[in-house]
């Protein structure tokens, strides 16, 4: 499981991550290049954060 984040989501997105995975994410901070293509799972936002299990 992947969920992108922009900086006002990033609780909810762990929240998610956690009630449904039932086991704590790995947090990472997009690089430069993913900030400019990736949006925000939960908004238009470009995602700051990748919150997964890998």
């Amino acid at each position: 499981m992947k969920i992108y984040s922009c900086e006002t989501h990033i609780n909810q997105a762990l929240d998610v991550f956690v009630a449904e995975e039932k086991n704590f994410p790995i947090m990472k901070e997009n690089t430069e290049e993913e900030k400019l293509s990736t949006r925000c799972t939960y908004c238009e936002e470009l995602a700051l954060y990748i919150v997964a299990n890998e």
